[in-house]
């Protein structure tokens, strides 16, 4: 039944997706993020969906151009450049197989997504609306293993994802901590109460299935987003003082096990897959001085792992760099990890720039709110993608690219209201709030703040 129901809805927006390409992207996202075809039993759990939905959806756009399509920014040339030295460091190497040209087409088409997205979400409606169908797929996980949790008293272990990038357990974590920041968002802005309460239970629900996968580089991560969002709030006493409250609540509930776990960060000579891990790193390392160029090719890291293997590597073999920023130096050269790190920390470099300018305009706005989550959610996969090997995970370009639609969009709202009366904007209660007149414009408070039209 659950099969039919599926294939019916995809049915039902296959013409939707033609006739209007936001629509595709959506329904691509929640396809690719929600994996919605893995709940299913029967013959709808192994077609393509997303691959049918991709394909109507670009054959719409093709018929009905919208005026552009992607958006010309310095990620979205990292991206392209990329997607073409990728190409020739798998046309260089010395090992070539189905595999790997399947895996390369499957990485170009993460790209084409990533560009399509800066083509169509041109509308501050556009954004918000894909940051819930993409905050909202991971929390429905979220809430779904965190109950399995809070009924085992966080004993239950998450052993692996919902299938596709995320099926690995790492991966998975990795996933939801980089959406946490957008379900707290939009928890935070939602202006109807029981959603709003809803949404915001899916945000503790959600950190502890990170903590029940045991994955190490997802509590880092973890870490990393809390840290984000405590340091840019706007009263860090308060948010440390959360923070402190919620680790201390965890230590006292979670088992021994998941610490017994989490302890061998501090000794990773004491613990066989940290030790795996180094000396996988020292291997691509050496793998990527040799081939500085092109790498040994991509997916070719186990292949050449014995040639370039180091002194730390005695008695092992590693599959993977589990590490992204080795993988990629090591599988497709220096160029191609300069232009990765270039879209990794421009990105980021981006959002606080623009925050910056938005709080010189504005006390309150979803602009800065957004800077804050899109930078949570960035370092997350910073910090997480270090213990990976996550050099192609779809969910990292697509955030890429949202951040240049947001800045796009941010931009151009700022340059329209520089000068425009405070006004509250019907959009889960977002608002812009005028930064206050400095030196001799400064102009009193009356006694009642929030009669001010500063306030909003």
């Amino acid at each position: 039944m659950r099969d039919i129901i599926f294939s019916l809805m995809i049915a039902g927006l296959l013409p939707v997706c033609f006739k209007r390409p936001l629509i595709g992207l959506l329904t691509f996202s929640w396809l690719a993020y929600m994996r919605t075809q893995d709940l299913t039993w029967g013959f709808a759990r192994h077609q393509r969906w997303s691959f049918l939905i991709a394909g109507v959806t670009a054959g719409g756009f093709a018929m009905n151009p919208q005026g552009k399509t992607w958006t010309r920014d310095p990620r979205t040339w990292a991206m392209i450049f990329l997607a073409v030295w990728v190409g020739v460091s798998v046309a260089a190497g010395d090992i070539y197989d189905d595999f790997q040209l399947n895996r390369y087409l499957e990485y170009v088409k993460i790209i084409a997504v990533s560009l399509f997205t800066t083509a169509v979400v041109v509308k501050r409606e556009h954004l918000r609306v894909l940051v819930w169908v993409i905050a909202l797929s991971f929390g429905f996980y979220g809430i779904k293993v965190g109950l399995g949790g809070v009924l085992s008293l966080g004993r239950m272990q998450v052993l692996q994802g919902p299938g596709g990038n995320m099926a690995d357990n790492n991966d998975f974590s990795l996933a939801l901590c980089m959406a946490l920041p957008l379900l707290l968002q939009i928890g935070i802005t939602e202006t109807d109460k029981h959603l709003r309460r809803g949404i915001l239970l899916a945000v503790p629900l959600t950190m502890l299935t990170v903590v029940m996968t045991r994955s190490r580089g997802g509590f880092l991560s973890l870490m990393s987003v809390f840290g984000m969002l405590v340091w840019n709030s706007k009263n860090r006493m308060v948010g440390i003082i959360i923070a402190g409250t919620v680790l201390v609540g965890g230590a006292i509930v979670l088992p021994k096990s998941v610490f017994s776990r989490l302890d061998t960060l501090r000794h990773p000579e004491q613990d066989g897959s940290a030790m795996g891990r180094l000396a996988a790193w020292e291997t691509a390392i050496n793998m990527g001085k040799a081939n500085f160029l092109t790498g040994v090719g991509m997916m070719q890291f186990e292949s050449h792992y014995d040639k370039y293997r180091g002194p730390m590597s005695r008695g092992l073999h590693g599959r993977v760099a589990h590490n992204a920023y080795m993988q990629i130096f090591a599988e497709c050269g220096g160029p191609a990890l300069g232009a990765y790190l270039f879209m990794l920390f421009y990105s980021i470099y981006a959002m606080r720039r623009l925050r910056s300018e938005a709080r010189k305009k504005y006390r309150a706005s979803w602009i800065i709110n957004y800077c804050t989550m899109f930078e949570a959610s960035l370092v997350a996969f910073m910090i997480g993608s270090t213990f990976l090997n996550r050099a192609h995970f779809d969910l990292f370009y697509h955030f890429v690219a949202i951040t240049v639609c947001f800045e796009t969009i941010a931009r151009q709202e700022m340059r329209g209201l520089v000068n425009a009366p405070t006004r509250r904007l019907k959009l889960g209660g977002s608002k812009l709030v005028p930064a206050r007149p400095r030196g001799f414009q400064r102009i009193p408070l009356p006694s009642g703040f929030r009669d001010h039209p500063w306030a909003g």
